[in-house]
């Protein structure tokens, strides 16, 4: 490493923003074609990116909705089609993390033995049922939201305010899993969570107006609730438990949005 390589200066390691930590929270969130190289130290301040990141899904997801509409298929296919094509982009891989602990939460006695099920890749019952009946209150509240021309402003709120939730935990709760992901990934610094909330908060506002207080003020109690949760059943946060409350929270946006009626 070269003295005038940038990775070599400590402001570079220390700087709270940089202009990789994008690509890298994209590398980290999506099955988009981005690849960067990254220390654990970069995955983890990369987090204040995690709910501009949300937005890449939830746009392409929106943009397929909103065809699907003008094509005249109506709310209940445009919508299946948007949550298909957020499923793709990310990988599934908050809705596997959803299943994982459902499983893992509900089907064991035991802290041990619950990680043990959350790690296995195999799906059990409570996981199937958990996907089925989220899935479907997403596919109906989105399909709502589309009959008022607001699936697009929903779906990119949801975005990014579910991203936000992720950082939270990871910084306010220790990791459960010695050697997981999210032990690798390692915990962001404060100064990152609180840039991520603050975009997050600018976004709500901007897209959703008057009614992004309540949406915000949901989507907290749901990643508190989330929280608590994970630390009586398995005394932290995994991946996994990152992954099953972004897709609570995105959940909550998209329930708080059918009853406000925006």
């Amino acid at each position: 490493m070269t003295k005038n390589d940038p990775a070599s200066d400590p402001a570079h390691d220390t700087a709270l923003i940089q202009t990789s930590d994008l690509t890298r929270a994209l590398a980290l969130l999506t099955r988009l074609p981005v690849s960067v190289g990254q220390t654990e130290r970069d995955a983890a301040r990369a987090a204040w990116a995690y709910p501009i990141v949300g937005l890449f899904p939830a746009a392409l997801s929106g943009l397929i909705g909103s065809l699907a509409m003008t094509l005249g298929l109506g709310a209940a296919i445009a919508s299946i089609l948007a949550l298909g094509t957020g499923a793709i982009v990310t990988g599934a891989l908050h809705e596997d993390g959803l299943a994982d602990c459902a499983d893992g939460f509900w089907g064991a006695w035991t802290t041990k033995r619950r990680l043990e099920i959350m790690r296995d890749s195999r799906i059990g019952a409570y996981g199937v049922l958990t996907l089925i009946v989220t899935f479907a209150m997403r596919w109906a509240a989105l399909s709502a939201l589309f009959e008022t021309d607001l699936g697009v402003a929903a779906l990119l709120a949801a975005g990014a305010i579910s991203r936000a939730s992720m950082p939270a935990l990871m910084t306010f709760l220790p990791p459960a899993r010695p050697g997981g992901l999210s032990h690798h990934v390692g915990r962001p610094p404060l100064a990152s969570t609180a840039l991520a909330l603050a975009i997050t908060t600018v976004i709500a506002l901007f897209i959703l107006g008057h009614a992004a207080p309540a949406v915000l003020f949901g989507a907290g109690l749901t990643t508190m609730a989330v929280g608590v949760l994970a630390m009586f059943k398995i005394g932290g946060q995994t991946g996994d438990v990152l992954g099953a409350t972004q897709q609570s929270v995105e959940l909550t946006v998209l329930l708080i949005l059918v009853g406000l009626n925006v």
